[in-house]
């Protein structure tokens, strides 16, 4: 297959790709062992390839262009409105109180004062949203999780399972930050067991009337943003029960979103019946005020059942589109999406900034060096090219997979096509878990490869790590994401066999499993020629190989496992290779997007350096996995060799772009702020910070 990047060498195209046929199938049958070279020779050969290497030149405006969209002018506008008001920027040390109080009124004066209204794009332009969601979160995490809870959550319940009636009462409240709400999903004993939650919401006929009822302390509605301080509605998650004539008294329809107020508008008191606490002082994300709420017997009216996919009539009728309790429930979880989109999204943004400092303090600071010459940056040591340069790879690599999110999410919402909603499900749960995740572990790493001036708070690791971490756990834990993706996998692996019809998400895995799993061991397992290796088919293909073998050996173990265990055992049997499987695919998923953004950038020399920051995250993967593909021989001992090289040299090479890799991200000194990540007189700064 003809590779998708142009041919350097200007050859005929038909010539070039008979050439290559001819010289791989050449290297398969006479295995292309080093030549013996004497030290000098060597050594020479070294000297041209760094030479060469040092010629790729990046146009790092065309890069940031391409990286940064059509959405760049609002993320400015945001950035420079904060910039310019010191205010309402977030002091280094700052109590928790006093955090949650600033962090209301940034909220209040972007869309106030600013004139930015989140709510309208999540209406009209989710991506757009999804821009501004990022550039506040540069600003402070916190502000953007409050935006988040406001506009995503509370806002984003009346727009997706409430009907007209709902947008026509709340929306303009909602949008001006008159009416701060809550989203009261968590429970102390449940959270990503929504079908699990115990709060019921209770008929009454004779009054019209639903009442909301926390049954036992397990059903306190717990980490509730916007709920200990600011919140007046909350959006509760409850069973809806109906009074029947038979013995059971009741019954129950399922999982139900509700509208309740929680504070008095006047005096801002809490209403009758609610018990509003503080969840206290948290790792991170003290800007936010999480809260636990009780309800006892409060009455609410009928109307404020959110009734998109079921109501209830005056006379005490359900009546539903959906046939049943899981489907509505699947419905409705559906519609919330939008959290998992803008936390992977964002989760990318908090990498970049973490990327910058590493890289430019690895860049600025000089250790050791050969005798009796300067001192070289730290960056020059292969071991810390190790460390952050697949890293920054794969930063690029999440970028252009959480863009490709946005727009898929941004379609769906706007053609409410049945199978872009299941493609969209699927690919946010596993992009979320896997992309904060790997930010999660990066963050420390970052803060590592920056010694001990990484440890102090000014330089942002500790903050940033703190208000990441939680990213792992809400809008839904990362272990249970990963176990939804693996779970619509092994659905669509049935359906294969049964002659269903395929989604987006499953096409490639087709392809795979009828082209590789029938010869496990391909031509190309002793090709080593860095052509071969930087061929995006031959990446792609491995890591499709992989997912696919994944997906058919723990199909074959959970079948096996399932006549002893029963599904629930078999599944916990095999939990680990679900997980493996999951973010198998999700990689998958990157890599592929990665070479489509790379073959679409018009800019010659920003293809160029995509190209190789491209090959170093598929490569510097495949190497992690080397045992997976050895197991199986897919790749042969000189094969693996050979990719391991290659990803160290290519490692060295994003080295020499890396400062115009980071500049392309665009973001500015005063949105960064660690002193030691300044594009000039970095330890000037610094110094300067501590009293010089």
């Amino acid at each position: 297959m003809q590779s998708p990047y142009p041919d350097p060498t200007g050859e005929d195209e038909s010539q070039s790709i008979t050439n290559r046929r001819i010289q791989r199938l050449s290297l398969h049958l006479t295995p292309n062992y080093p030549q013996p070279q004497n030290d000098a020779t060597h050594h020479q050969l070294q000297l041209l390839e760094c030479a060469k290497a040092a010629t790729l030149k990046v146009d790092t405006d065309s890069l940031s262009i391409y990286l940064r969209g059509k959405h760049k002018d609002i993320q400015d506008r945001v950035l420079d409105y904060f910039n310019n008001r010191p205010d309402l920027q977030t002091p280094l040390e700052i109590l928790k109180d006093d955090h949650r109080e600033l962090c209301m009124r940034q909220l209040v004066a972007l869309v106030r004062d600013a004139g930015i209204r989140p709510f309208r794009c999540v209406v009209e332009d989710p991506a757009k949203y999804f821009a501004i969601l990022e550039a506040v979160g540069s600003v402070d995490v916190s502000l953007a999780i409050k935006m988040g809870v406001q506009y995503s959550l509370w806002g984003g319940s009346i727009l997706n399972l409430g009907t007209k009636k709902h947008k026509d009462k709340y929306f303009d409240g909602i949008d001006n930050m008159d009416y701060p709400g809550c989203f009261a999903m968590t429970e102390l004993h449940h959270g990503s067991n929504v079908q699990g939650l115990q709060t019921v919401a209770t008929f009454d006929p004779l009054t019209d009337e639903f009442i909301i009822d926390t049954p036992n302390d397990g059903a306190i509605k717990w980490w509730i943003g916007n709920a200990a301080v600011h919140g007046k509605f909350a959006t509760v998650f409850a069973k809806l029960m109906l009074p029947t004539h038979d013995t059971k008294g009741v019954s129950d329809m399922g999982v139900h979103a509700f509208i309740v107020p929680i504070r008095d508008f006047e005096t801002h008191q809490t209403l009758p019946g609610i018990e509003i606490h503080d969840c206290g002082h948290k790792v991170g994300l003290n800007g936010v005020d999480n809260g636990a709420l009780r309800f006892r017997s409060v009455r609410i009216p009928r109307d404020n059942l959110l009734n998109r996919f079921g109501d209830v009539s005056r006379d005490g009728k359900y009546t539903s589109s959906l046939p049943s309790i899981n489907k509505r429930f699947a419905a409705t979880l559906g519609e919330l999406v939008g959290g998992r989109v803008g936390l992977a999204y964002s989760s990318v943004s908090v990498l970049k900034i973490a990327a910058i400092i590493a890289i430019r303090y690895s860049l600025l600071r000089q250790q050791f060096g050969p005798p009796k010459q300067p001192e070289v940056t730290i960056l020059d040591y292969q071991s810390h090219q190790h460390k952050l340069m697949p890293m920054l790879a794969s930063t690029y690599a999440f970028h252009f997979a959480t863009l490709h999110l946005v727009e898929k999410y941004a379609e769906m919402k706007k053609t409410h096509d049945e199978q872009l909603v299941g493609d969209v499900h699927s690919l946010s749960a596993g992009l979320k878990a896997y992309v904060t995740g790997y930010t999660a572990k990066s963050l420390s790493i970052c803060r590592e490869a920056c010694g001990g001036h990484g440890y102090a708070a000014v330089n942002r690791f500790g903050s940033l790590r703190n208000d990441h971490d939680i990213f792992q756990t809400f809008e839904g834990d990362n272990t249970v994401l990963l176990q939804q993706v693996a779970g619509d996998l092994l659905k669509q692996y049935k359906e294969k066999f049964q002659g269903g019809t395929l989604t987006v998400t499953w096409n490639y895995l087709r392809e795979s499993m009828n082209s590789y799993l029938s010869q496990p061991n391909p031509v190309t397992a002793r090709w080593e020629s860095e052509e071969h290796l930087r061929d995006p088919k031959f990446q792609l293909d491995a890591f499709r190989y992989r997912t696919s073998r994944l997906l058919q050996s723990v199909a074959v173990r959970l079948r096996k496992h399932s006549k002893t265990l029963g599904s629930f055992g078999a599944w916990n049997r095999c939990l680990n290779h679900l997980l493996t499987l999951a973010e198998s695919h999700i990689e998958s998923v990157i890599l592929a997007k990665f070479i489509e953004s790379v073959q679409n950038c018009p800019d010659a020399s920003s293809r160029a350096a995509l190209k190789l920051v491209c090959d170093l995250y598929a490569l510097e993967r495949i190497w992690k996995d080397i045992g997976t593909y050895r197991n199986v021989d897919y790749v042969a001992p000189n094969k693996a060799k050979a990719i391991h090289k290659l990803s160290e040299y290519l490692s060295f090479r994003v080295r020499n772009i890396a400062r115009e890799l980071i500049d392309a991200f665009d973001i500015p000194d005063h949105v960064t702020r660690a002193p030691i990540a300044m594009q000039s007189d970095a330890y000037s700064h610094y110094t300067q910070y501590v009293g010089f």
